[in-house]
């Protein structure tokens, strides 16, 4: 990232801590919910390796074709399932965003022996981003983030007319999610729509 090394290390381990928390979260659940979180650990990890600052590694050219290749390959089986909406949908425009991170961020490898990557913090003169485009995948990730952290807020206790209980949005009074710790599953989201939104930037 552009705030040097110390940025690029806490942003790789928000994102390794979340897939590592979606990966837990594949071992439960229905097989919909499993998929979900195969995919969310994918792209966490993903995040993960692209966040690693350069100074410690620095990715060889052929790298950015594996990603390419991946979270293509990702985004074609996201496909299959984002008709039907819900968060397929946003794991479709996910994929789309690393592969188009990745090919952005290839010719600053090729052009300067390796000197960076998007979640690297590279000089922003390597980097080949559509603005349009960055500009347009910028903002769907500012409301994305906007809406999980509104959905990480408490609901509001509701009591209906001759009723006593509150009416909240999931376990604990928290949205989203249908697993033990919806909250969870939401923060490591949010997480993950901070650092793609993060690394965009750099483009």
């Amino acid at each position: 990232m552009h705030g040097g090394a110390s940025t690029g290390w806490l942003l790789m381990v928000l994102c390794a801590v979340s897939g590592a928390y979606c990966l837990l979260r594949t071992r439960t659940g229905t097989p919909r919910e499993r998929r979900t979180a195969r995919s969310e650990a994918l792209m966490g990890f993903g995040m993960a390796a692209m966040a690693v600052p350069a100074a410690v590694l620095s990715p060889p050219g052929w790298a950015w074709a594996v990603y390419a290749v991946l979270f293509g390959t990702a985004a074609l089986r996201a496909l299959r399932h984002a008709l039907r909406g819900g968060h397929h949908l946003h794991h479709l425009v996910g994929s789309l965003a690393m592969v188009y991170m990745a090919v952005a961020m290839a010719p600053a490898v090729t052009g300067n022996g390796g000197g960076g990557h998007a979640g690297h913090g590279a000089t922003s003169a390597g980097a080949g981003g559509i603005p349009l485009l960055t500009g347009v995948l910028l903002v769907y990730y500012a409301f994305y983030v906007l809406g999980s952290a509104g959905r990480l807020l408490p609901a509001a206790a509701v009591t209906p007319a001759g009723g006593t209980g509150a009416v909240g949005r999931g376990p604990g009074g928290f949205g989203g999610g249908t697993d033990g710790r919806p909250e969870l599953t939401t923060a490591c989201r949010l997480t993950m729509g901070i650092g793609m939104f993060a690394m965009l930037l750099t483009l």
